[in-house]
């Protein structure tokens, strides 16, 4: 059998014999992987010419509702993803972080995109900065998406998660994507690549699918196409210098495997809840995956006096880990990817035997290995290592043995275990455990610059900590130095990676019409009916009303003052608000917001369903008692909303720009006000 790519809208299997890759547990062969007779060429420009524009012409809220779909869609097929996911040695807990916790991230990205971001097919960032003193000259941010392609160079031990953590936030962002497997576990990314297409919820051209080797691929890249690398450091590096990437200065974002590091503080005691988390969070790094995992914990950081307790607890712990078939009851680990990477394993432990002892496991430990048809060929036993000279800048510190092997380094004082972390020069993450506070800031605060994420581990959190190894979606996941020094993930700033940020400079008219969302200063649209009086589509940027004026009385503030309870001083008290900034007493700033409310609500049933929040709130200049406040309120941004089935009616977010002015003609407050407005339109 061999293996399947998908290009420029159709199935291919590789013209040559290819590399044949064997199931991990028995060693039997499952398929050869080819990319042999691929243009190279030609999936480029098919991504650029038919999925590109197919995206572009989507809203980013379309995008992410496609995701949706597609997220749910394939959850209905997860039972063949994990009877696939066995093939790699992957138990079920395994396969649970690489499948479901993959299109939890992709439903993830669909959610933040509709909750954070315009529907718009572009995103307008930050507020606009004024560049001359009249207000006639402003600037702002806007990303749009680039005409290209983004290049998805993927690890073997995720095949599911690392494929879509990648072209969830891609495509959200308008950009197709090229997706390059590791040949070893491509076989599941094909199956899952298979149902996407086959779903049709995607536009022909958004994903492609090279198993096998990349080709030339690399030389059909220009600058407004992206390549992001999930990998060994050498591997990344290589690429990272390709000679078209540098020439044509084209973004690489690289994720390496690294060296993370988890500290086991030096307050915390045996009989301690973290000494025990301390343990399951190394045992449970070592054994998932079989510890193949850019994340997991290569060094474990332990105050000397501990070492023997933390040797001892791991060895019990370690010990009571079945090893073998996953599809057997009970076993908690399987082997690792293949025969090739046992070697790899073994050799690199070799290394780093060199410059410390083995306590638990080695090259040569027997191994009872769970299941008829297992091959013993890419079984590994969980191995633990004591470092020798843990403050020198040895092996420990630059050899990754990429599987079930941890070192422990002792250290004596907090000072040298934040340098002893250092020598790592760049992790993905690294962990601290202890419930000293004290503790955990100078060790977190000294380490950061080193590490992506750090993970603060105590018995306050551990019920809901997903733990050192598991990269969130809100969250960003990379690290500097030997990890890449790139970033993936973390919310909206993932998407933002596709696209370019470009600097408008204009009127404020200008930029309104080019943003689609109001700038203060813009010219304002005037209309003789009330504005709440409209619908959803009737609305038009830069409709505004200026309402009718109040003067705000002795009795405002006292009746406001009793029914919130504020009685602070600068309200009610004449002596005291003399000797404030003030100089007299003024107005509680939220009466000022409810006043203003009154001038600009038209109170009979209407389009306007609810007010939906408030953002950007500034008090300016205070409101004194005999002050006359008057209420700007315009269509500042409108954000489609898609019609649940469970709901009524359609329905869009409008945001309103507000500004209160007193009798003088200043600004006393500003702020957004956003309304939910009935559509006309019934469809979504």
């Amino acid at each position: 059998m061999k293996a399947k790519s998908y290009v420029y809208g159709a199935w291919h299997q590789g013209d040559a014999e290819g590399v044949s890759v064997a199931n991990a547990i028995t060693g039997e062969p499952i398929c050869s992987v080819s990319s042999d007779g691929i243009d190279f060429e030609q999936v480029v420009r098919f991504g650029k010419e038919v999925g590109g524009p197919a995206l572009r012409a989507m809203t980013i809220h379309e995008r992410a509702e496609m995701l949706k779909a597609l997220g749910l869609k394939l959850l209905d097929n997860k039972k063949r993803f994990y009877d696939i996911s066995q093939w790699t040695g992957a138990t079920k807990a395994d396969s649970w972080v690489d499948i479901e916790g993959g299109l939890g991230t992709m439903l993830s990205y669909s959610s933040i995109a509709r909750r954070e971001l315009g529907n718009e097919p572009f995103i307008v960032e930050d507020a606009a900065q004024p560049l001359s003193a009249d207000g006639s000259f402003v600037g702002r941010h806007i990303l749009t998406s680039k005409p290209g392609v983004s290049v998805h160079i993927n690890a073997f031990n995720f095949p599911c998660w690392g494929m879509l953590e990648k072209i969830a936030p891609s495509l959200i962002a308008g950009v197709p994507v090229i997706v390059k497997p590791a040949t070893q576990s491509a076989y599941l990314t094909q199956a899952m690549v298979e149902d996407m297409v086959e779903s049709g919820l995607l536009p022909k051209g958004a994903i492609q699918l090279i198993c096998g080797s990349v080709g030339d691929l690399l030389d059909h890249l220009r600058e407004q196409d992206c390549v992001t690398f999930t990998g060994s450091a050498s591997t990344g590096q290589m690429l990272k210098v390709h000679p078209n990437i540098v020439a044509n200065s084209i973004p690489f974002n690289m994720e390496a495997d690294s060296l993370n590091c988890s500290i086991l503080g030096e307050s915390v005691k045996e009989e301690d809840p973290e000494f025990g988390l301390f343990i399951k969070e190394i045992t449970r790094e070592m054994t998932i995956k079989a510890g193949q995992k850019c994340t997991a914990i290569r060094r474990a950081l332990v105050p000397r006096s501990m070492i023997n307790a933390v040797n001892d607890a791991l060895k019990t712990r370690l010990s009571g880990v079945a090893i073998g078939d996953p599809s057997v009851e009970g076993v908690k680990m399987g082997p690792l990817i293949g025969k090739g990477q046992r070697e790899d394993v073994a050799s690199q432990v070799s290394k780093l035997c060199e410059q410390a002892d083995v306590l638990i496991g080695g090259n040569d430990a027997p191994m009872t290995i769970i299941g008829d048809h297992c091959s013993a060929d890419a079984f590994y036993p969980p191995t633990v290592l004591l470092s020798k000279n843990p403050s020198e800048d040895g092996y420990v510190h630059s050899v990754e043995a990429f599987g079930p092997v941890c070192t422990l380094l002792p250290y004596d004082s907090v000072s040298q275990a934040i340098e002893i972390a250092a020598l790592g020069r760049g992790s993905l993450v690294g962990s601290v455990i202890t419930h000293n506070a004290t503790e955990a800031a100078e060790l977190v605060l000294n380490a950061a610059p080193y590490h992506g994420r750090i993970l603060v581990l105590n018995r306050d959190n551990a019920k809901a900590s997903t733990g050192h190894g598991s990269p969130l979606a809100p969250l960003v996941h990379g690290g500097p130095g030997r990890a890449g020094g790139g970033e993936e993930l973390g919310g909206v700033r993932a998407i933002k990676h596709y696209m370019q940020r470009t600097a408008l400079q204009g009127s404020p008219s200008m930029l309104t019409a080019m943003t689609r969302e109001y700038t203060a200063g813009a010219d304002k649209i005037r209309s003789p009916i009330h504005p709440f009086r409209k619908y959803f589509d009737e609305l038009q940027i830069s409709e505004s009303l200026t309402t009718h004026r109040r003067t705000v009385t002795e009795a405002d503030i006292v009746n406001f003052g009793c029914l919130s309870g504020d009685h602070f001083y600068a309200h009610f008290d004449d002596i005291a608000a003399k000797d404030s900034l003030f100089g007299q007493r003024v107005a509680h700033g939220y009466f000022v917001l409810s006043a203003a409310a009154g001038l600009f609500v038209d109170p009979a049933p209407g389009p306007v369903l609810a007010n939906y929040g408030l953002e950007n709130l500034r008090f300016i200049a205070p409101v004194a008692i005999g002050d006359t406040i008057q209420a700007d309120i315009t269509v500042k941004q409108k954000i489609k909303k898609t019609r649940r089935p469970d709901e009524a009616r359609a329905t869009g977010v409008v945001v309103w720009d507000v500004l209160v002015r007193n009798q003088n003609d200043e600004t006393v407050a500003v702020y957004d006000i956003m309304t939910l407005v009935e559509r006309k339109e019934a469809s979504q």
